[in-house]
């Protein structure tokens, strides 16, 4: 959702920048006069049904040779509106700005200066009928204008877009149209119930959701972008408070003003229902007749998921489709502009984002676009954060990667060794909705992306979270693939959160990094507690919440029956990750993650409808016996691996 930072918007660019640059630093972007060297042209292109999308165009001024188009769809508007005003960028990086395309943005339906009416992750339809439309329909009737009313055009067309406006470019290119060679969703949108923006495991991403709907709401069109927006006033500096006080979910739609109808969708649909279906756009990947890079961030806070659920999807449904994954260490829309060398405390000693522009994006849409040059992209191009190293694989996960579990055993250790006769058959504790599990450990309003890689020594010290941990490692261990909890679990509730949490923890000699003394030239995000040391430093590499009650199924909910041992068994997303020899590794699970989720009541009620009665005390075991053997399944590379590339 939709993250309302998605690049392609102007004011939205705006604000990813502006919180990005803070977490991974700016690259160097050289001055380029967009006025001297292209004209801008605003079109209304009518679709198949009448309606008409606002459009602009940058047209090179050298007409001495064709261009092909490249193109974004957005519905945070395609400003700066009126041919004399041009963006300060018009491509993916300033190379494709001085190489020559023909770049073309759009309002999507019912967004700005587009007419008809906007439909929240709008789905795609099949068999459609003669005027009937989708996001596939309106690339494919702007297309043909284009090569019709636009000149020097070499032909060819590309799309692509992040967040928002990567759901656009991958619900855009299916049914593809003769022209489109080349498209490049990034941090796409696939399915907002399974692991995007809205539900994680079932449960409510409730503070990203809630900052997004205050301010992201249906519109009259056309119409230009308001010059007087106001950000939603929390009264506060610290989300947990806000959201503790507000109290159960139904209370949050009062604190909204005006049409609150896509909130109201959010919170409804609480179950994977035919609203959240018909929107999942993996099941059509099997008619993309163009290459396709899917570019995604390992701490992307809104759209992890999205382009792991793509790439898979295009594998299995449209096989003979040129399909590359790139993941690198980025947070949201991290891989745009950003160098990406640090992320919090988490160092990974080069400019990845630059790498990743000059060395696969560019060469992509080159290749594709103007048949210059061969890309020689791999199946997947992927960083191994730890070792800090780009790899290049002939699939994904590795054909190398086998799996192993590791299980959890008595007194809090881990290892990759089943449980034999153990000293106790579990561990327990005593989960309060009254007193949460945060997910991070200061004030924060937003959710700062630097939590994805957050130190966790805070929660490890609570009563009501469990930790297991390895020895020392004695050789590098690699994970490159799904993280999938196997758990054993009872609650004496009837329903409950379990959060599962894959840590890197650093040795207790660990070196300190070099640091401007200077506290604000440190990033906005990289917060530090006081006398913070790297030294036992628990890094968050994976973690995702699961509620309980969707153990069988997310259609049909069901409650527990308490005290019986059941199996919750879920999947989080991949991961690409080193833990080096001398590190530890550690898994820590509990039962709430607030406000990043929504409060479990641990009644099995219909959670937007909860009343405060409905919110009570559980106690939670976890068991890890011969017969009951809990862990977390991963995929450990073998020995034989990809050389780093250069």
């Amino acid at each position: 959702m939709v993250d309302r930072r998605d690049i392609i918007g102007c004011f939205a660019l705006v604000l990813v920048l502006a919180a990005a640059l803070f977490a991974q630093g700016k690259s160097d972007n050289a001055d380029f006069d967009i006025h001297a060297h292209y004209t801008k042209y605003e079109y209304r292109i009518a679709m198949r049904d009448g309606v008409h999308l606002f459009t602009s165009v940058y047209l090179p001024k050298d007409s001495s040779k064709t261009y092909p188009f490249l193109i974004g769809r957005t519905p945070y508007s395609i400003g700066p509106y009126g041919v004399d005003h041009a963006r300060n960028q018009l491509g993916p990086s300033p190379d494709f700005d001085k190489a020559g395309y023909i770049f073309v943005f759009q309002d999507v339906r019912g967004r700005y200066m587009s007419e008809g009416v906007f439909v929240e992750e709008n789905p795609h339809l099949e068999n459609k009928k003669a005027n009937q439309v989708d996001e596939s329909t309106d690339l494919y009737d702007t297309i043909d204008w284009l090569l019709k009313n636009v000149p020097n055009n070499n032909g060819k067309a590309g799309i692509w877009g992040i967040s928002y406006g990567g759901f656009y470019a991958a619900s855009s290119m299916i049914d593809t149209h003769p022209a489109l060679k080349a498209a490049s969703p990034q941090a796409p949108m696939i399915d907002l119930f399974l692991g995007d923006d809205a539900y994680h495991g079932g449960a409510f991403m409730l503070s990203a959701n809630f900052d997004f709907y205050s301010s992201f709401v249906p519109q009259k069109n056309p119409q230009l972008p308001s010059k007087n927006h106001v950000d939603f006033d929390f009264g506060t500096t610290d989300s947990f408070d806000f959201y503790l006080k507000a109290g159960q979910l139904s209370n949050l739609r009062t604190l909204l003003k005006g049409d609150t109808s896509l909130w109201d969708d959010q919170i409804r649909h609480d179950t994977y229902d035919d609203y959240w279906q018909i929107r999942n756009l993996a099941p059509h990947f099997k008619s993309i007749h163009c290459a396709v890079l899917t570019v995604g961030g390992w701490f992307d806070a809104e759209d992890l998921q999205g382009p792991l659920t793509e790439f898979r999807a295009i594998e299995k449904n449209a096989p003979g489709t040129p399909n590359t994954l790139v993941m690198g260490p980025w947070v949201h829309g991290g891989w745009y502009r950003l160098n990406g060398e640090r992320l919090g405390h988490a160092d990974f000693a080069s400019d990845t984002g630059d790498y990743y522009r000059k060395n696969i994006l560019f060469p992509f849409f080159e290749q594709y676009l103007k048949g210059n040059g061969d890309a020689r992209l791999p199946k997947a191009y992927v960083f191994e954060t730890g070792t800090n190293a780009w790899r290049q694989y002939s699939a994904w996960p590795p054909s190398n990667a086998r799996l192993k579990t590791l299980y959890f055993h008595a007194n809090g250790s881990l290892s990759f060794d089943a449980p034999g006769a153990e000293a106790s058959a579990f561990d327990e504790y005593v989960s309060d909705p009254a007193k949460p599990v945060p997910f991070v450990n200061y004030p924060a309003l937003d959710v700062p992306q630097e939590y994805m890689v957050s130190d966790q020594r805070f929660a490890a010290s609570r009563p009501d979270v469990l930790v297991y941990e390895t020895a020392v490692l004695q050789e590098d261990v690699t994970i490159a693939g799904p993280v999938s909890p196997r758990l054993f679990v009872s609650t004496t509730g009837t329903d409950s959160d379990f959060d599962v949490k894959l840590i890197d923890v650093y040795p207790t000699d660990y070196p300190e990094p070099k640091e401007a003394e200077d506290a604000a030239a440190r990033p906005r995000m990289d917060v530090r507690p006081p006398h913070f040391t790297l030294g036992d430093y628990q890094q968050l590499v994976r973690g995702e919440p699961f509620r309980g009650k969707f153990r069988h199924s997310f259609e049909k909910p069901e409650p527990f029956s308490p005290g019986k041992v059941e199996n919750v068994d879920f999947t989080m997303p991949d991961v690409n990750h080193t833990f080096r020899r001398g590190h530890r590794i550690m898994v820590q699970v509990q039962s709430s993650w607030f406000p990043l989720t929504d409060r479990n009541p641990q009644t099995f009620v219909n959670i937007p409808n909860a009343k405060p009665s409905d919110f009570v005390k559980a106690t939670e075991r976890v068991y890890h016996t011969a017969g009951q053997a809990s862990g977390v399944q991963v995929q450990v590379l073998e020995a034989e691996r990809q050389q780093p590339s250069k």
